[in-house]
C-alpha cells in the first residue's frame, strides 16, 4: 500500500499520465504487478519471469538502472511488455532496499500528446523513491506515538532544511473547527533527537487534544516540528522556555502561513518584514528574527491539510530550485500525515470496541415486565410540593422515582406529541444504565433532574418546550454508565475511555450513552420532532451534559459574568441564553448544596465512600491518594467544603439570581449552609465532625446509601495543589 500510493506521489510530482508497480523477487526471479481496487484494496497480479529479454521492466530489476524510451509505436510497447498500449513515452526505475538490492520496480508513462521524460524528471522520482525506507520507518513509529509527529517526520524536515540550507522549518495544521493553524512544538534550532523522545514518552501518558471524528480533524493529532543540526543535553531541554510547549495558533487570515493554507499557493519571500503577509507574532514570542520564507501547502486528496515552511536561507535567499526540492518534501509530509491518520483510526476503533463490550457486558434495556409495572401506576395529577426548592428527591420510594419523572416529563412535554409507553421505556433503561456506585448513580440523577424542573417550573424563563424538556433529558442522563471513578483516575489506569475521549472523558461517555439509549427500538421519545428539531435537541443536550465538567463550568462563568456587566442579558441572544442554560447545569449538578441542613450533611458519609473506594484502589496500584481520597483524613472535610462552597457555589447561585431571580432560595440555602460549615470547622466537633453527622441527621442510613450530589468531587478540582480532577 506505501509503494503504490509513494508510486502515485512520484507520477504526480512528474506529471506521468499513467504508471504500473511491479514487486520483485530476484531470488526466485519473479515479479508480480501490484494494482489497487475502487475501495482500496492491493491486488497482486499473475507472476513473470525476471530474465533478460522478457520485459522493459524485468531488465530495469536486473540492472538496477533506470531506463527512458520515447516514441514508442504499438510493436515496440509489445516488445517490451509495457502496460499501457497507449503510452508513447516510457520511464522506468528500480525501487531499493539499504543493501542496494531490487525490491520493486516503477514504470511510468506518458501519451503521445504529452512530453517525453527528461534526465531531470528521472532524478526527481528517483530521489523520491529512495525515501521508501524513511516513509516506512515514519508509518511504523506513527503507530505508536500516535500523537507526536514521530522522528521519522523531524528526520524528513532535517533532511529538507540541509537540502535548501534553511536555518529552521516549520510544521503548521489546520485546525477546521476553528480556522486556525497551529503547532503544539516550535523549532528552536537545536536538535530534537533528544527532544522527540522526551515528548513521546510525555505524549503516551496524556490525553490527545482533540476527540473529533471527522477525517480531516484527526489530523491535528499528529502535528510536529523537526529541529536544527546542534545538539543538546538533557538539561538545556529542561531549561526551555514554557511557550515551547504550547501551542502556538493562529488565525488563517494572518500570516504567509495563514495566506499559503487558504489559497494553496507556494509563497518565496525574500525578506519577511517588508512582506505585508508576514505576522511578526511567533518572532516576538520566540525573540527570533525571521528574513527570508519559502512557505509550501501539505495537501491530503487535494485539500489543503497545512503548510510547512522554511525560514532564514544561509547565505543568501531561496531560489527556484530549493522551491522543487521543497515541493518534494510537502509531498511527503502530506503522505506521511495521511498515513498517521489511517493508523490512528485503527486505533481509536479498537478503543470504542473495547468500551463498547465493556458497557454491553453490564447494561441492558428494560425488560417489558418493568414496562408493564410502570404502566399499571397511574401518574400523579399532582405532587406536593415538589416545585419548592427545599424539596428532597432522596426522600422518594426507589420505585417511585419513575413515577415522578413521567409527572415532570409529561408537564414539561406540554403541546410537544410524544409516546407515552416510549417515555416510560426510556426513563427505565435510563435509570439501568446507571451503575450501582455509592455516589453517581440513579438517585443522584433524579436529584439533579428534579432540580432542573424546579427552576424550569419556577422562573420567568422564555425557553423553548423542547429546549426545556432537552434540559431536563440532560440531568437525567448527566452521569450515565459512570464508575465512581474521576477522569484522571481513568487516564492513569489507562481505560480505553480515556484513550477514546481525550477531554472530559467521562462526560463525553454519559453522551454518547444518551444518544445510543435514543436510538434503541421504542425508546427515541423525540421521534415526532422534525428532522432539524431533533439534530438541534441532540446539540443542546452534548452542549448542557459536557457543561458539567467544572473545566467547562470555569469557562461558562466568566463569560456570563461578563454578559451581565457589560451589557443586558437578553434572552433572544442564543448566546447569552445557551451560557446561561450551561450555567445552569451545574447549578442542579451542585443541587445538594442549597438543600436543607440536615439534608446536606447526610450525604458527606455517601458522597466519602465513593472517594475512599478509588482511594483504596490507588493504594493497591502502590499510589498515594490526596487527602480526600484517605480513609484515614476525614477531619479536612469542613474547612474543604467552605472554600468549595464560596468559591465555586455561591458564585454560581448568584449569576442564576442575577439573571433569575426566582431562583434566589438557591443562593439563600448555600449560604446558610456555608454558615454551617463555618461552625462546624470552627467548633471543637472539629475533629469529630463524622460522629455529629450520624447524630444529627434525621434521615436512615439506608435512605443515605441512595442518596447522591457532586459536593466533594467539585471541591477538589478548587482545592487541591495538583488541580488533578476534570468531571
Amino acid at each position: 500500500m506505501v509503494l503504490l500510493e509513494l508510486s502515485a506521489c512520484v507520477a504526480s510530482a512528474i506529471t506521468s499520465d499513467s504508471y504500473s508497480l511491479y514487486s520483485c523477487d530476484l531470488e526466485k526471479k519473479e515479479m508480480a504487478r501490484l494494482s489497487k481496487t475502487e475501495q482500496g484494496d492491493v491486488v497482486i497480479g499473475p507472476k513473470e519471469p525476471i530474465t533478460l529479454g522478457t520485459s522493459f521492466s524485468a531488465h530495469v530489476a536486473l540492472t538496477r538502472e533506470a531506463r527512458r524510451e520515447s516514441h514508442l509505436s504499438g510493436e515496440r510497447r509489445d516488445a517490451l511488455t509495457v502496460s499501457d498500449n497507449t503510452a508513447d513515452s516510457l520511464m522506468a526505475l528500480p525501487i531499493l532496499d539499504d543493501a542496494e538490492k531490487c525490491f520493486g520496480v516503477v514504470e511510468f508513462y506518458r501519451l503521445a500528446k504529452s512530453s517525453h521524460f527528461t534526465e531531470e524528471e528521472e532524478e526527481v522520482a528517483t530521489l523520491m523513491l529512495q525515501w521508501y525506507d524513511m516513509l516506512v520507518d515514519y508509518v511504523e513509529i506513527a503507530s505508536l506515538l500516535l500523537a507526536m509527529g514521530t522522528s521519522a517526520l523531524c528526520k524528513m524536515e532535517n533532511f529538507a532544511k540541509a537540502l535548501v540550507h534553511a536555518d529552521r522549518t516549520s510544521l503548521f495544521l489546520l485546525d477546521t473547527r476553528s480556522n486556525e493553524l497551529y503547532a503544539r512544538i516550535f523549532d528552536d534550532g537545536y536538535s530534537l533527537d533528544e527532544f522527540v523522545l522526551q515528548e513521546a514518552n510525555r505524549e503516551l501518558h496524556k490525553e490527545r487534544s482533540s476527540s473529533t471524528s471527522r477525517d480531516d480533524e484527526d489530523l491535528e493529532a499528529v502535528a510536529d516540528y523537526s529541529g536544527g543540526e546542534g545538539s543538546e543535553t538533557e538539561e538545556k531541554i529542561q531549561r526551555r522556555p514554557t511557550w515551547q510547549q504550547q501551542d502556538i495558533r493562529f488565525s488563517m487570515d494572518k500570516g504567509v502561513a495563514g495566506y499559503v493554507a487558504s489559497t494553496g499557493k507556494v509563497l518565496n519571500i525574500k525578506d519577511a518584514y517588508k512582506d505585508p503577509r508576514f505576522n511578526p507574532e511567533v518572532d516576538i514570542r520566540t525573540g527570533y528574527k525571521t528574513k527570508s520564507i519559502l512557505c509550501m501547502p501539505i495537501f491530503i486528496r487535494g485539500v489543503v491539510i497545512g503548510v510547512v515552511q522554511m525560514v532564514n536561507k544561509r547565505n543568501g535567499t531561496f531560489t527556484k530550485a530549493d522551491e522543487q526540492a521543497f515541493e518534494t518534501f510537502a509531498i511527503y509530509c502530506g503522505l506521511a500525515l495521511h498515513h498517521a491518520k489511517l493508523y490512528e483510526k485503527i486505533r481509536r476503533s479498537e478503543q470504542k470496541y473495547k468500551v463498547a463490550l465493556d458497557v454491553l457486558s453490564y447494561h441492558s434495556q428494560a425488560t417489558a415486565e418493568e414496562v408493564k409495572t410502570l404502566k399499571d401506576k397511574p401518574i400523579p395529577k399532582s405532587i406536593k410540593n415538589i416545585t419548592r426548592y427545599d424539596f428532597s428527591p432522596w426522600a422518594v420510594m426507589e420505585d417511585d422515582k419513575p413515577v415522578h419523572c413521567l409527572y415532570m416529563f409529561k408537564i414539561l412535554f406540554q403541546d410537544i406529541k410524544y409516546d407515552l409507553e416510549d417515555l416510560m421505556r426510556f426513563t427505565l433503561t435510563v435509570r439501568k444504565n446507571y451503575r450501582s456506585v455509592p455516589y453517581h448513580n440513579w438517585s443522584h440523577a433524579f436529584s439533579v433532574a428534579h432540580s432542573m424542573f424546579t427552576v424550569l417550573q419556577t422562573t420567568q424563563h422564555k425557553l423553548s418546550p423542547v429546549e426545556c424538556i432537552s434540559l431536563f433529558v440532560s440531568c437525567l442522563c448527566h452521569d450515565l454508565d459512570h464508575r465512581g471513578k474521576t477522569n484522571q483516575f481513568m487516564v492513569q489506569s489507562c481505560s480505553p475511555l480515556a484513550a477514546v475521549y481525550s477531554t472530559s472523558t467521562m462526560e463525553h461517555h454519559h453522551f454518547n450513552q444518551t444518544v445510543t439509549i435514543l436510538q434503541n427500538e421504542g425508546h427515541n421519545i423525540f421521534k415526532y420532532l422534525s428532522s432539524d428539531e431533533y439534530k438541534k435537541v441532540l446539540g443542546d443536550i452534548k452542549q448542557s451534559i459536557l457543561a458539567t465538567d467544572l473545566a467547562v463550568f470555569f469557562k461558562n462563568k466568566v463569560t456570563l459574568h461578563n454578559i451581565i456587566t457589560n451589557e443586558p442579558f437578553c434572552w433572544e441572544t442564543i448566546h447569552h441564553r445557551s451560557t446561561l442554560t450551561a450555567v445552569a447545569m451545574t447549578a442542579c449538578d451542585l443541587c445538594a448544596m442549597y438543600k436543607p441542613w440536615d439534608v446536606q450533611l447526610s450525604l458527606v458519609y455517601i458522597i466519602m465512600e465513593e472517594f475512599w473506594q478509588q482511594g483504596d484502589e490507588e493504594k493497591r496500584r502502590g499510589l498515594i491518594p490526596i487527602q480526600m481520597m484517605d480513609r484515614d483524613k476525614k477531619e479536612e472535610l469542613p474547612m474543604l467544603e467552605v472554600g468549595f462552597i464560596q468559591s465555586i457555589c455561591i458564585p454560581c447561585y448568584e449569576l442564576m439570581y442575577s439573571v433569575m431571580p426566582e431562583t434566589q432560595p438557591m443562593l439563600t440555602g448555600a449560604r446558610e449552609n456555608l454558615r454551617k460549615w463555618k461552625e462546624l470547622m470552627d467548633s471543637h466537633l472539629k475533629k469529630n465532625w463524622h460522629k455529629c453527622v450520624m447524630t444529627k441527621s434525621k434521615l436512615t442510613f439506608s435512605m443515605m446509601l441512595k442518596m447522591s450530589s457532586h459536593l466533594i468531587l467539585l471541591s477538589l478540582e478548587l482545592l487541591s495543589p495538583w488541580n488533578p480532577f476534570i468531571l
